[in-house]
C-alpha cells in the first residue's frame, strides 16, 4: 500500500492535549493546536518566551519540569516535541502502551498521526499531505492552493452555509429542487460578484438561484443586438 496515514477531521475542542518540549517546534505546534480550542499541557524543563506568555494569558497549562514515565496517560492526543529524541522514544512508549495517538516531531516511524500542509477558508479546510515522506512537496502545494481558492472563498464559504440552510427551508422535503439549488450555487461566478461590491445584486443572485428564476438576458447595444464582447473590428 502507497499509504499509511487515514486523512480524517477530528475535533480538537476542549481535548486534553499534550505537547513535550518547549523550543521552536513546540511553539509552532502549540500555535496550530490552539486555533482548534484544545485544552493543552506542556512539559518541559525550558521553553521559548512566546511559550511563557501563552501560559501567562492562560491559553495553556505549564509544567517546567522534565518529562516523566506515565505522564502522557491522561491525554488524549501527546505530541513528542523534545529536542532529546531520548525522551520523545519514551513519549512514544508510553503513548503506545496507553493506546493513545503520538505524534514524534520530525520521525515518521514513531507518529500515529501527522499534520497535513492545510489551507483554512472560513469553516471550509483543504489539506494536502505525502504521509511525511516529501512534506516539502505538500508545503509548495498549499501555496497553489492559495491561488486556487484566494480570499474571497471566505465571503463565498460564508455565503454556502447560509445558502443550504435557506435552501433546505424553502424546498423541505423536495430533495431534487434542493440538489439543483445547490447546483446553481456552484455555476455563478461569484468572484465578478463580490468584486463588484453590490450587495444588492449579490442578494438578488442569491434569491434567483434558490427559487430557480432564470438568468437575467445579457445586454443589448445600442441598436438591439445582442453584444458580443469577442468580436473586433
Amino acid at each position: 500500500m502507497a499509504n499509511t496515514y487515514l486523512p480524517i477531521a477530528i475535533s480538537l475542542e476542549h481535548r486534553k492535549c499534550l505537547i513535550v518540549g518547549g523550543g521552536r517546534i513546540a511553539q509552532r505546534k502549540i500555535e496550530t493546536l490552539l486555533e482548534y480550542n484544545s485544552n493543552i499541557t506542556v512539559i518541559a524543563p525550558e521553553v521559548e518566551d512566546r511559550i511563557e506568555y501563552y501560559a501567562g494569558k492562560e491559553l495553556l497549562t505549564l509544567h517546567k519540569r522534565p518529562y516523566q514515565a506515565k505522564d502522557a496517560s491522561s491525554f488524549g492526543l501527546v505530541i513528542g516535541a523534545s529536542n532529546d529524541e531520548d525522551v520523545n522514544c519514551q513519549v512514544y512508549d508510553d503513548c503506545q502502551a496507553a493506546g493513545i495517538p503520538v505524534n514524534v516531531v520530525d520521525n515518521p516511524p514513531l507518529c500515529d498521526f501527522i499534520f497535513p500542509a492545510v489551507l483554512t477558508r472560513d469553516c471550509m479546510t483543504v489539506s494536502i499531505s505525502t504521509d511525511g515522506k516529501a512534506p516539502f512537496l505538500s508545503g509548495h502545494l498549499r501555496h497553489v492552493l492559495e491561488n486556487i481558492f484566494p480570499k474571497h472563498w471566505n465571503d463565498l464559504v460564508k455565503l454556502a452555509v447560509e445558502f443550504r440552510v435557506n435552501v433546505r427551508n424553502h424546498w423541505k422535503g423536495k430533495p431534487e429542487q434542493k440538489h439543483a439549488a445547490f447546483e446553481r450555487f456552484v455555476e455563478v461566478d461569484w468572484k465578478t460578484l463580490f468584486d463588484a461590491k453590490d450587495g444588492a445584486a449579490l442578494e438578488t443572485e442569491l434569491h434567483r438561484i434558490l427559487i430557480g428564476a432564470p438568468a437575467p438576458a445579457p445586454p443589448e447595444d445600442d441598436k438591439g443586438e445582442q453584444t458580443d464582447s469577442s468580436s473586433e473590428e
